[in-house]
């Protein structure tokens, strides 16, 4: 069932797939254009969720018509899962949706290339940390394409900025909020009182603060790691502690700085980055820079396995590969849009499935219009839109930007979408199109609408009895003719698409 959903587009609603993402929240803005153009009224004031103070607020950027925003990005050791699929889908809605609203975003994702699993990983395949992060950076890039997540402005790598940091480093040192032992270098949480004002932590709760284990050199055991003395055998960079590296924070705070100022819009990553992650760019940052300041903390939820929050250990781990091996990409997309961005997702396969038919039903859609207009096309049609019409797209429109400017509510704004689509095919079917295109494509293929009713009935008990291969076997070949098979609640209904080759 799984290869059928992956496979049930029809040819050129996946060839248009690959150019623009399957609904109104990604297809709004592929640049950015002026308020004005975007949007012909003033929409609401965008309200989005602060993860420091725990309420929504109203959105206003530091620099009127300017936003700057950065987004923790991956330690490319191993292929991205689907957590990470989540966390990225999120932040384009986001990023699109300001784009859409006039703002001039700086949008910043980092690759952390230099890391202890990095280095492990490595050592273990025999090959140099560099080929290794490098290779997985075009791999997450690769399925960030898959998914239609447009590129940030700018993708640093930790390895770019060792200066930057160790000038951070330096800084904070000098203020005294850092120490020195062996070549390392530890940030003191007792000397920065606000600590754990973002997660509402208790200090006797964190212990180390970070990917280690407890070392006793510490002078509190939350103290964590600003740069770490060298190993052997591992990569290093030449300090004024000696030669070593990053700790595992240091990195954010030294490139959202340099890209973005002390001062900037918008931080975000997945809710498991707010301790002890971004607990400790915030404190780095502050004990550097006093002033440091992010004006609006976000974070996306989990993605969980049937109720159960995903982890190798319990066999139920995905990477975007996997799901993309299966479903299409859009549909995976689909998937995650349609939970709120701060809430978990529930992965199933019968999810996926109604995902894949979500976004197979928007395409025949999208394809049955085409069909439509080619018919009429060169006519010089100039009739009005009925007023019911025009009432229910400025509804939609308007319930669009309502939703969307309320903390990004994508699964209110599919409903919408979903919605005016069923309207379309309503007015298809009430103007005989779809009779005609139905008759047009049977013709083609040489059936009759009982010969394919017979083939649909054979389909639907092979599987029922799990004979995917035979039933994969008659959407294929019926594909081939230039019939689509679409399993809907009530049963397999089917649709005229392009044949496939």
């Amino acid at each position: 069932m799984a290869e059928e959903a992956k496979a049930s587009l029809p040819t050129a609603v996946v060839e248009d797939a690959q150019e623009a993402p399957p609904t109104t929240v990604a297809v709004e803005a592929q640049e950015a254009p002026t308020a004005t153009a975007a949007v012909a009224k003033a929409p609401p004031q965008l309200e989005l969720f602060n993860s420091m103070t725990k309420k929504k607020e109203p959105f206003q950027p530091r620099v009127e018509g300017k936003v700057g925003m950065y987004v923790c990005g991956v330690t490319p050791y191993d292929f991205s899962h689907i957590g990470h699929a989540r966390a990225y889908v999120s932040f384009d809605v986001l990023y699109r949706y300001l784009q859409f609203l006039g703002y001039e975003v700086e949008y910043v994702r980092n690759f952390t290339d230099i890391d202890d699993k990095i280095i492990k990983r490595a050592n273990e395949r025999g090959e140099t940390v560099t080929s290794l992060s490098s290779r997985f950076i075009n791999e997450f890039l690769d399925d960030m394409a898959e998914l239609q997540c447009l590129p940030p402005t700018r993708e640093p790598r930790v390895t770019d900025h060792i200066g930057h940091i160790i000038e951070l480093i330096t800084k904070i040192m000098e203020n005294g909020k850092a120490y020195a032992m062996e070549g390392d270098v530890y940030f003191s949480v007792d000397s920065f009182p606000e600590y754990l004002s973002l997660s509402g932590r208790k200090l006797d709760q964190n212990q180390a603060g970070a990917r280690v284990a407890f070392d006793t050199r510490k002078r509190n055991p939350a103290d964590f790691a600003l740069w770490k003395g060298a190993k052997e055998g591992e990569p290093f960079w030449d300090s004024p502690w000696g030669r070593g590296r990053p700790g595992w924070h240091i990195e954010c705070s030294a490139m959202s700085a340099h890209f973005l100022g002390h001062v900037f819009d918008i931080h975000g990553g997945g809710k498991d980055l707010i301790f002890p992650h971004h607990e400790n760019e915030l404190a780095q940052s502050r004990a550097a820079y006093p002033e440091s300041e992010v004006k609006c903390w976000m974070h996306n939820g989990f993605v969980n396995k049937d109720d159960k929050k995903m982890a190798k250990s319990d066999n139920n781990f995905f990477t975007i590969r996997d799901i993309i091996a299966l479903y299409h990409p859009m549909a995976l997309r689909f998937f995650l849009m349609r939970t709120h961005y701060r809430s978990d997702v529930n992965h199933s396969d019968q999810a996926l499935e109604i995902a894949s038919d979500r976004v197979f039903y928007i395409y025949q859609t999208l394809y049955d219009c085409e069909e439509v207009l080619a018919i009429h096309r060169g006519e010089g049609i100039s009739a009005p839109v009925p007023t019911e019409e025009q009432k229910m797209i400025d509804n939609h429109h308007k319930d669009f930007l309502d939703f969307m400017s309320d903390d990004l509510k994508t699964t209110d704004v599919l409903d919408g979408f979903m919605n005016l689509l069923k309207a379309i095919n309503s007015n298809l079917t009430d103007l005989k199109v779809l009779k005609q295109l139905k008759e047009k494509a049977l013709k083609r293929a040489g059936l009759t609408e009982e010969k394919l009713q017979e083939q649909i009935q054979q389909r639907n008990v092979a599987r029922k009895n799990k004979q995917f291969e035979v039933s994969d076997g008659i959407r294929k070949n019926l594909a081939t003719k230039g019939i689509a098979l679409m399993d809907e609640p009530t049963g397999t209904v089917w649709r005229p698409c392009e044949p496939e080759s």
